[in-house]
């Protein structure tokens, strides 16, 4: 269970360890986080940057863990023996009605997780001053560190969530030294979480592919050497909910998204003109179909539009593994997947440009995909 984080010290403690023109900037950075905002100021309503446009509006009147609609379950156990060809099957239908599934028996070592989520929320304990040395670089598109604000525009409406964004793969990337050090085991915990999401990723692609009757080394080969983010987001508590999202709706860019919760809930999937919630499955692991699986399968998989919402009374945490294909791998639709009566629906894209249009545009629920369409 990931346990909300305390509150820092007081930020007066905080000046007393800078001094000048550091302290000021350090506060200013520090100002901007939402965990700022919710311990140390302690707002009853939240600033303008906050309030989403009336029609983004979560309604929150639900009970968000007794929906009529239930995501998909699938057990791991014997994927890899006598039940890969039930699971192929289950893994293939949620792909295409759902977009999402939840995973069981997925192989992933419990002390992994637990090291990883520990780590998590130690992180989110520390001074600001702390958290603050590993700030996201200011204007830069999808820098790792400590931040509060996906886009780079300045207009934009921000999300009720600090984050933490780690590139873990390919290994050229990855540069421990930028991560924190502080709880001594976190850089590990990061690196072994890693390792066990990149091949659980691996196994979960395998039998997507077979399930669309191609190789199943077909989607591996297609996005080439992949590119891992882990980002650890943190949701504070919000005095109005109801005015807010802790992130904006979206569908994911890559290929999959592997997503840890914890027990407090908040995320939501579009589907069939409503949002459903995604209750937490203690054990389970998340799995997002996201926009270039959707276009290798020339339609038949969905990527699955999503948003967090929160709460005024408990902080949540998840752990996102992203797993996307190369900057430099053009997608387009399997051949195999096409012919006369099933055109490709897709033109190609360059996944650089892909990954560019997200951040310049901004997420827009499933606009950036659906900009890649053929128009007949």
């Amino acid at each position: 269970m990931l346990h909300p984080p305390p509150p820092p010290p007081p930020m007066l403690e905080i000046g007393l360890l800078v001094g000048g023109e550091r302290e000021e900037e350090e506060e200013s950075m520090g100002s901007e986080r939402v965990q700022f905002l919710v311990e140390e100021k302690g707002l009853r309503h939240i600033p303008q940057t906050f309030l989403r446009p009336p029609e983004e509006r979560p309604s929150l009147a639900h009970d968000a863990f007794s929906h009529r609609h239930a995501i998909p379950l699938i057990d791991l156990n014997a994927l890899d023996g006598e039940r890969r060809g039930q699971i192929r099957e289950q893994m293939g239908k949620a792909c295409q009605e759902w977009g999402i599934f939840h995973i069981l028996n997925h192989g992933v070592p419990s002390a992994v997780i637990d090291d990883i989520r520990n780590a998590a929320v130690q992180f989110f304990r520390l001074p600001m001053q702390e958290k603050l040395q590993y700030a996201c670089k200011a204007g830069a598109m999808a820098s790792e560190g400590y931040g509060n604000k996906m886009l780079v525009k300045d207009e934009q409406v921000q999300d009720w969530r600090d984050y933490f964004d780690h590139h873990t793969l390919p290994l050229s990337r990855r540069n421990p030294s930028n991560w924190p050090k502080n709880p001594t085991f976190y850089r590990a915990a990061i690196e072994n979480y890693s390792n066990e999401m990149l091949y659980l990723a691996k196994r979960l692609l395998a039998v997507i592919s077979e399930s669309l009757g191609l190789d199943k080394s077909y989607i591996e080969n297609a996005i080439g050497e992949p590119y891992q983010n882990i980002s650890i987001n943190y949701y504070p508590p919000c005095p109005q909910p109801d005015l807010t999202l802790g992130f904006q709706s979206h569908s994911d860019m890559g290929a999959i998204t592997l997503l840890m919760q914890d027990d407090v809930g908040g995320l939501q999937i579009f589907k069939d003109g409503e949002w459903i919630a995604v209750k937490p499955v203690p054990n389970a692991l998340v799995v997002n179909l996201c926009d270039q699986i959707q276009i290798l399968s020339n339609g038949k998989y969905r990527s699955v539009e999503h948003r967090a919402v929160v709460n005024t009374g408990r902080a949540r945490m998840s752990i996102a593994t992203f797993y996307d294909p190369s900057k430099d791998i053009r997608i387009s639709p399997a051949p195999e997947l096409t012919d006369d009566e099933h055109p490709p629906l897709y033109r190609e894209v360059l996944y650089r440009d892909h990954v560019s249009t997200f951040y310049s545009r901004g997420p827009d629920g499933k606009g950036v995909l659906e900009s890649l369409l053929i128009s007949r």
